[in-house]
């Protein structure tokens, strides 16, 4: 099943965000296998990071929590809040789908674009 990780950051944190992003990102890789999708959230001038969202695949919003516990970031006392909901998939990469994983037939519509 797949959960939504909203995180945001405590103000003036950057300095925080840029020593521990190699770090973060090394988490990431290593879990790769569970992630749907990872990415940072920021201003509407892109100019400064404000948060990120990871999409997961994980049975339990338990371990969705140990997930972002053992998170770089939040060892680093990075975020301000850390919301985690569990998530329904909809649409992947512009197509309807209904479920993740999505099923084999759908992914081979989407790859094929039909």
């Amino acid at each position: 099943m797949a959960f939504a990780i909203y995180t945001r950051d405590k103000p003036g944190h950057k300095a925080v965000r840029d020593s521990y992003r190699a770090a973060h990102y090394a988490y990431l890789q290593q879990h790769r296998h569970l992630l749907i999708a990872s990415g940072g959230l920021q201003d509407d001038a892109g100019a400064e990071m404000l948060g990120g969202l990871i999409i997961i695949d994980v049975d339990t919003a338990e371990a969705a929590r140990q997930f972002v516990a053992a998170d770089p970031f939040t060892l680093a006392d990075l975020f301000e809040k850390v919301d985690i909901v569990r998530w329904k998939i909809a649409f992947f990469d512009g197509k309807r789908v209904t479920g993740w994983p999505v099923a084999a037939a759908e992914a081979e519509s989407i790859k094929s674009g039909t």
